[in-house]
């Protein structure tokens, strides 16, 4: 969390691990890595702008669109640490969204798998006709896909909900 004055306080009670201002980022340019999300209040963004060469090949530059550039630091907070994950679709229609990590169990990433169709399914516009999700492909970073059965991944949302 980059913030000032008040906000710090408020970012240490709402759980943030790490929270400072000017400091942090420093910290950052310096080649500090031990975070997954940096939420940054507006009044703060002149110094984390410094931080876009750092943060934004990674894809944690705070935005105003991802709710990461807010002075409600403490929902920012708990939506982050409650595994907030946001999905976008490529020009040809592709979704590409991370499940989940090497250190969680089976049942996790089959659960977070289930969460993310099930976003999808639900985001689906009333104007859109025809089969919605025509193919599901799970993959590593590097690694290569193994596909789905669409059918059953469905199945298994609709009895999940």
């Amino acid at each position: 969390m980059i913030a000032s004055g008040e906000k710090i306080k408020e970012a240490q009670d709402a759980g943030a691990d790490f929270v400072g201002g000017d400091d942090m980022v420093q910290k950052i340019t310096e080649g500090w890595t031990d975070y997954e999300a940096v939420i940054a209040t507006p009044d703060m963004m002149k110094s984390a702008g410094r931080l876009g060469k750092v943060l934004g090949p990674r894809g944690l530059m705070p935005n105003p669109k991802t709710g990461t550039v807010t002075f409600d630091v403490a929902k920012a907070v708990a939506e982050i640490k409650a595994g907030k994950v946001e999905f976008r679709l490529d020009k040809t229609g592709i979704i590409h969204s991370p499940i989940g990590k090497i250190s969680f169990s089976a049942e996790q990433l089959a659960g977070n798998a289930q969460a993310l169709l099930a976003a999808v399914v639900k985001a689906k516009p009333a104007s859109a006709k025809g089969k919605y999700v025509k193919k599901i492909t799970l993959t590593s970073t590097m690694g290569p896909g193994v596909n789905i059965d669409h059918v059953e991944a469905e199945a298994a949302v609709a009895v999940a909900a």
